[in-house]
């Protein structure tokens, strides 16, 4: 019985080790899109910038932070030299 419920155990350990690292390595495996992947879906006049109408979600929530020369455009620079979000703290 006790041998039962020690095996019990350490399967579980191993089982909640496994779906860690496995959402893990999920997280590692997502990347930003580049600027020309953003070019190619947004870039609607194909003028190779991006401007406030042209873009959409959180990249459209802070257009003004990225824009940092205020033109009313994201160009490739400004897109390298752009804030990160911040990741979620883990527990």
């Amino acid at each position: 019985m006790k041998n039962k419920v020690i095996q019990l155990g350490v399967m579980g350990v191993f089982l909640l080790m496994f779906s860690c690292g496995n959402a893990q390595e999920k997280e590692k495996g997502k990347k930003p899109p580049t600027f020309s992947e953003l070019l190619e879906k947004m870039d609607k006049n194909e003028d190779g910038k991006l401007s406030k109408d042209e873009i959409k979600g959180p990249l459209k929530d802070n257009f003004d932070a990225v824009d940092t020369d205020e033109d009313g455009f994201i160009t490739e620079e400004e897109m390298k030299n752009a804030p990160r979000p911040e990741r979620p703290k883990r527990n």
